[in-house]
C-alpha cells in the first residue's frame, strides 16, 4: 500500500472515530504493517488511565501494528475526544482554588468580603493553590473496544430507521455520514418508520445531492410528511412544534414538493392540522400556477386559504365524544388505530358501568391493536397497569427540542380493574405476537436492575452526554460518600456576536421525603455546615472559562433528614445557553474527597453539554435513600416562578422533583420481558446466556440507537 493511500485511509478513520468513540466507546484502527514499540502502547495506556479509560486486549493487538506516526496521530485525536467526553478538555478554576477546605475554613465575614469585591471588580481573590495528597479513589476504568466498518454503518443505520424521534446530535452524525461516506448504501436503510427522521434524512440525501426526487418520492405518504420536508430543506424543527421560515424554494423544488403533495391521499383534512403554515408554505410554492399539472393540491390549499368548509375526521369524533355517543366514535377509530389507543381511557371512562359498552369498546380495540405502533402499544400498556396507583401528578413531555416536564394533578375519574387489566393483557399479547416474527434470542439473561431504565420513545431534545440517557431513568450511585457537582462555562463570540458577560450560577436544594424544603446551596448560601455542602464560590465572568463546585455528604444530608437534592443551573445574566460558546454540567462520586485534584477525570460519572434555547436546566436529581440519580435533562423557561435564583422558584421547583421521582413510563425490563417471552428462553447465569440485557453487558440502556432500531420497531 502507498503511503499517500494509507495516509487517506488514515484521515478518513479518525474522522469516523470521533463518533464512534463518544457513541459506542468504540474505535477503528487500520492494519498497519509495523511494529510499535511496548513504550509507546504502554505510556498510551498509562495517561488515559488518568482520564478513566483503557483499552480492550483486540484494540492492543491491532494497534501495535501501527508506525509511531500512525499510532501518535491516532493517539492524539483519541486523547481529544476522550477529554471532551468527560470535560477534561478544559483548565478548572475555581474562586477558591483549595476547595472544599478553604470554603470550610474561612470565616462568613471573609466569604462575604471577597463575594462583593469579586461583584464590583470582577476580580478573584488571590489565592495560591496547595499540593493536594494523589487520588486514593478506586476508579473502574471504561474499556475501549475496537470496532469494525461494518459495525460503524450499523450503528448509523439504527439511527436512520429508529421508531422515535432522534436528538440534534444524532441528526450531525447522520448528515456527516451522507456528507462523507461515499456509498450511503451501506447504511441507508429500506424503511425509515418514524416520520421525523424520514423527513430529516431525505432532506440530507437532497442537500448533498445523494438522492433524486424520484428516488425518495416512495417515502411520502401524508401531507405532513411533505410539510416536514419542506421545514427541512428549510432547515427548520421537523417536529413541527416550532414554526419554521421557509426557504425561497427553486421552481423545480416546488414542482417536487407539489408533485409530493399531489400523490398524497386525503390531503385537504391533513393540511387543515396546520393550517396556517401550509397558508405561509402555499404562499412559496404557487400551486395556483400548477393547477391544471396539480389539481388535488390547488383545491386543498384554495380550502385553507379560504377557509372553506370542510368536514374533518377528528370533528365526527369529537362530536360523538360530546354527546356520549362512544359506539359511534368507537367505529370512526377503528378506521385509524393508533387515535384509538390515545383515546382509549376517554371512551372508558363514558363507558362508565355499561358493561355491554365496556366490552364493545376492548373488543373494538383488540380487533384493530395489531396494526397500532409498537411505542403507542408499549405506552398504552404502561399507562393502563399504573392507572390505580396513587400518584399525586401525571407528568407529560410536550413535543419539541426544548426538555420540558408539565406535572399535573392526577384527577382521571377511576375506570374498572378488570377493565385495566384486560387492557394490559390485550397489549402484552399483541406485542408478544409481534415479536415473535422476529429472530430468535436464544438463551437470555435479563437483569432486574434494568426496571429502573426508561424505554426511549422520544429523544428529539436530549443533550449531547459521557453516557446519554432517557428521562426519568434511575442510576446507582458508586461507593463514596461526597458528591462533586461541576460546572464549567465560557463567554466569547458566536455566529459572529460577542455574548457580554455570562453568569452561570450552580445551585443544589436538599428536601425530605415530603418535599419539605431543608437547606439550599449557591451563590446565596456558599456552606452548610449541619449538611456539611460546600459552594466554591460564584464566579460572574467567564472570558477564559469558569467553573463552579458543589460538594455534598451523603451521609450528612441523610442523618439531617435530607431525601432528594435537586440540582439546577442558573443563566442570571439572561443568556440562552444555546447562544454560549461552551456550557456544560456533570458529577463525581467521591471515596477520598480530600485526595486528589478538584476535578479528577477518572471518577466523572457523567457529563452533558448545555445547549437549550432557555436560561434554567434541572440536569438531575439524587435520591439519596434510594442513592439513586435521576437522569432529569430539563431546560426550563425564566418564569417557572418569577425570578431567576433558587429562593424563588420553590414552588416549581418542588413540582418538577415531585414530577421526574413518580414518573411512570415503560421500563426496559419490561420491554425486554415481552422479547425474551417472544422468542427466546430464561436463564440466570449470564454464562449461560447467547443473549444479554444488563446494564454492562449485552444490549445495554446506552445503546439507545439499537434499541429504538430493532426492539421497538
Amino acid at each position: 500500500m502507498s503511503l499517500l493511500l494509507y495516509e487517506g485511509l488514515l484521515s478518513g478513520v479518525l474522522m469516523k472515530n470521533s463518533i464512534y468513540i463518544r457513541r459506542k466507546l468504540k474505535v477503528l484502527v487500520t492494519n498497519g504493517e509495523s511494529k510499535l514499540p511496548n513504550v509507546y502502547i504502554a505510556t498510551a495506556l498509562k495517561n488515559i488511565e488518568s482520564l478513566g479509560f483503557t483499552f480492550s486486549p483486540l484494540l492492543m493487538e491491532q494497534v501495535q501494528t501501527l508506525s509511531v506516526e500512525a499510532f501518535t496521530s491516532f493517539y492524539k485525536e483519541l486523547v481529544t475526544e476522550l477529554k471532551k467526553m468527560i470535560g477534561a478538555h478544559v483548565q478548572y478554576s475555581p474562586m477558591y482554588p483549595n476547595f472544599p477546605e478553604q470554603v470550610m475554613d474561612m470565616s462568613t465575614a471573609e466569604l462575604y468580603i471577597n463575594a462583593s469585591i469579586h461583584y464590583v471588580t470582577l476580580l478573584l481573590p488571590e489565592t495560591e493553590a496547595k499540593e493536594r495528597f494523589p487520588l486514593l479513589d478506586n476508579v473502574d476504568l471504561k474499556v475501549i473496544e475496537l470496532g469494525s466498518e461494518e459495525d460503524f454503518h450499523q450503528m448509523i443505520s439504527n439511527m436512520i430507521r429508529a421508531n422515535s424521534s432522534i436528538s440534534f446530535i444524532d441528526k450531525e452524525d447522520i448528515e456527516w455520514a451522507i456528507a462523507n461516506i461515499e456509498d450511503v448504501s451501506l447504511f441507508l436503510p429500506n424503511a425509515i418508520p418514524h416520520k421525523e427522521n424520514m423527513s430529516f434524512v431525505v432532506g440530507t440525501l437532497l442537500k448533498y445531492k445523494k438522492a433524486s426526487a424520484h428516488t425518495v418520492s416512495p417515502y411520502f405518504k401524508t401531507a405532513t410528511d411533505v410539510l416536514r420536508l419542506a421545514v427541512a430543506l428549510s432547515e427548520g424543527d421537523v417536529s413541527l412544534a416550532s414554526s419554521t421560515r421557509f426557504k425561497k424554494f427553486k421552481r423545480a423544488e416546488r414542482r417536487f414538493l407539489l408533485g409530493l403533495l399531489e400523490n398524497c391521499e386525503n390531503i385537504t383534512e391533513d393540511m387543515l392540522r396546520y393550517r396556517n403554515r401550509w397558508i405561509r408554505l402555499g404562499e412559496i410554492l404557487h400551486p395556483a400556477e400548477y393547477e391544471t399539472r396539480f389539481p388535488k393540491a390547488n383545491h386543498a390549499f384554495n380550502i385553507i386559504r379560504n377557509n372553506l368548509a370542510f368536514e374533518t375526521f377528528n370533528g365526527k369524533v369529537e362530536a360523538a365524544l360530546l354527546n356520549r355517543d362512544v359506539l359511534t366514535a368507537k367505529t370512526l377509530l377503528m378506521t385509524r388505530p393508533g387515535e384509538f389507543a390515545r383515546r382509549l381511557d376517554h371512551l372508558l371512562r363514558l363507558c362508565g358501568t355499561e358493561e355491554h359498552e365496556v366490552s364493545s369498546i376492548l373488543e373494538g380495540f383488540q380487533s384493530v391493536m395489531g396494526t397500532v405502533s409498537t411505542p403507542v402499544l408499549l405506552q398504552v400498556m404502561a399507562h393502563f397497569k399504573h392507572r390505580h396507583d396513587h400518584s399525586e401528578l401525571r407528568t407529560f413531555f410536550p413535543k419539541g427540542n426544548v426538555a420540558k416536564a408539565v406535572g399535573i394533578e392526577h384527577t382521571l375519574p377511576l375506570i374498572s380493574e378488570h377493565s385495566c387489566l384486560a387492557v394490559v393483557s390485550m397489549c402484552e399479547e399483541a406485542l408478544k405476537t409481534r415479536f415473535a416474527k422476529l429472530p430468535g434470542l436464544g438463551k437470555v439473561f435479563l437483569a432486574e436492575q434494568l426496571k429502573q431504565y426508561i424505554v426511549p420513545f422520544s429523544q428529539r431534545s436530549a443533550s449531547k452526554a459521557l453516557r446519554t440517557l432517557v428521562r426519568g431513568s434511575k442510576v446507582d450511585l458508586p461507593e463514596g460518600d461526597v458528591l462533586r457537582f461541576f460546572l464549567w462555562w465560557k463567554e466569547g463570540y458566536v455566529n459572529g456576536e460577542h455574548t457580554d458577560r455570562v453568569d452561570i450560577d450552580l445551585s443544589a436544594v436538599i428536601y425530605d421525603e415530603n418535599w419539605h424544603y431543608k437547606e439550599h446551596i449557591s451563590f446565596t448560601n456558599m456552606r452548610s455546615r449541619k449538611f456539611k455542602a460546600y459552594h466554591s464560590g460564584d464566579i460572574t465572568s467567564a472570558p477564559n472559562g469558569a467553573a463552579e463546585f458543589i460538594d455534598l455528604d451523603t451521609e450528612a444530608v441523610s442523618k439531617n433528614g435530607g431525601r432528594y437534592v435537586i440540582m439546577s443551573l442558573h443563566s442570571y445574566t439572561h443568556q440562552p445557553y444555546k447562544d454560549l460558546p461552551e456550557c456544560f454540567f456533570g458529577w463525581m462520586v467521591r471515596q477520598h474527597p480530600r485526595s486528589g485534584e478538584i476535578f479528577e477525570a477518572s471518577t466523572v460519572q457523567n457529563k452533558m453539554d448545555i445547549t437549550a434555547d432557555t436560561q434554567m436546566c434541572i440536569p438531575a436529581i439524587v435520591d439519596l435513600q434510594e442513592r439513586k440519580v435521576i437522569w432529569t435533562d430539563l431546560s426550563l423557561t425564566r418564569d417557572l416562578e418569577y425570578d431567576n435564583t433558587i429562593e424563588a422558584n420553590q414552588t416549581g421547583m418542588v413540582l418538577v422533583g415531585k414530577s421526574m421521582t413518580t414518573l411512570v413510563k415503560p421500563n426496559l425490563y419490561d420491554l425486554f420481558r415481552l422479547h425474551m417471552e417472544a422468542r427466546g428462553e430464561l436463564v440466570e447465569n449470564m454464562d449461560e446466556a447467547d443473549t444479554i440485557f444488563s446494564l454492562d453487558k449485552g444490549m445495554t440502556p446506552f445503546d439507545i440507537e439499537a434499541i429504538l432500531a430493532e426492539y421497538i420497531a
